[in-house]
């Protein structure tokens, strides 16, 4: 059941939500949505309370309910979170039936905002979008949010090279650590979105079928491919990301080693030195040397024989 534009325009002034119209389709738009918006909707068409239920929800998952007049959806697309430093989702309902089509959003996904504002505004967008029916317009607001995935994945992409170069730059190190925990933790996360989404977005066409004047299989399966080509290029991130931890382990490793090296060297080359030391400053005599007053310049020499010696023989053995 389908309610007068002019009636839902007026509730809209009382309620978070806008309305677009277009020969007889409605498209109702819902940022934020409450208890208001949904006790509104619950009264105006025949959905289900579990499914009005969903939409208030933040642990629901990717699903498609089918009912007899409409189709209720929940989907995951990605946000990167500036301040956390990772993608998290953000989740979009949809009430679809033969004249109308519903979201219900947080007003994080620009695509869908974008969309909308242009059919409000443009009659051109209205006759591209509302046209083939409601799967259409369906499948519209998918591919767009689907295509907005491509620039985050492109900014993974980035941040890889980056930290890469950091992990080749001796200075780098610590930030190097930092920058590949950042850089798994959100292809995790992204990963954790896409998965759930993929299953939904495969088994949509079949059922939207009875929404739309044309035959849609070609344009989610094109869908579909998008989302593939996502996942593949997650899972190659995730390789990348793993031999990138992995060099760096082993280069850090190798630097210590390096480090622990050249420290033995320096000890090793102390201790003959320092026993010499010991012995001849000990308060007995010590033949020619104890009443010489060159006593302390023939140490001195010893020193420097002992440590070019043992230099000497370290070069040989390729120590050093």
């Amino acid at each position: 059941m389908a309610i007068r534009e002019t009636d839902l325009k007026e509730k809209g002034k009382q309620l978070n939500m806008e309305s677009v119209d277009w020969n007889g389709m409605t498209w109702i738009n819902i940022e934020k949505p409450t208890e208001r918006e949904t006790e509104y909707l619950a009264n105006n068409y025949p959905f289900h309370p579990l499914d009005l239920d969903d939409c208030l929800s933040r642990i629901q998952r990717p699903k498609i309910d089918e009912y007899r007049d409409y189709l209720f959806l929940v989907l995951h697309f990605p946000v990167f979170n500036k301040e956390a430093r990772t993608t998290t989702p953000s989740q979009v309902s949809v009430f679809i039936g033969a004249d109308y089509l519903i979201t219900l959003h947080k007003g994080e996904l620009k695509p869908l905002v974008k969309l909308f504002r242009e059919c409000q505004l443009e009659e051109e967008a209205r006759q591209e979008n509302f046209s083939q029916g409601s799967g259409y317009l369906l499948y519209r607001i998918i591919d767009r949010l689907v295509d907005y995935c491509i620039p985050i994945l492109n900014r993974i992409s980035a941040n890889i090279e980056e930290t890469e170069d950091n992990i080749f730059a001796s200075k780098r190190i610590p930030r190097a650590i930092e920058d590949i925990s950042i850089l798994r933790r959100d292809v995790i996360s992204f990963r954790r979105i896409i998965w759930p989404m993929r299953a939904v977005i495969a088994t949509l066409e079949p059922k939207t079928r009875r929404f739309t004047k044309m035959d849609l299989a070609v344009y989610f399966g094109d869908t579909v491919d998008h989302v593939d080509k996502i996942w593949d290029g997650l899972d190659e991130y995730k390789e990348v990301i793993e031999g990138l931890n992995d060099t760096h382990d082993s280069l850090a490793t190798n630097r210590t080693n390096e480090v622990m090296r050249m420290l033995t060297v320096i000890a090793t080359i102390l201790l003959p030195i320092t026993v010499v030391a010991s012995i001849f400053g000990m308060n007995i005599p010590l033949g020619p040397f104890s009443d010489s007053p060159y006593s302390a310049l023939f140490v001195f020499l010893i020193c420097l024989a002992i440590i070019g010696g043992m230099l000497y023989f370290f070069r040989r053995q390729r120590w050093i």
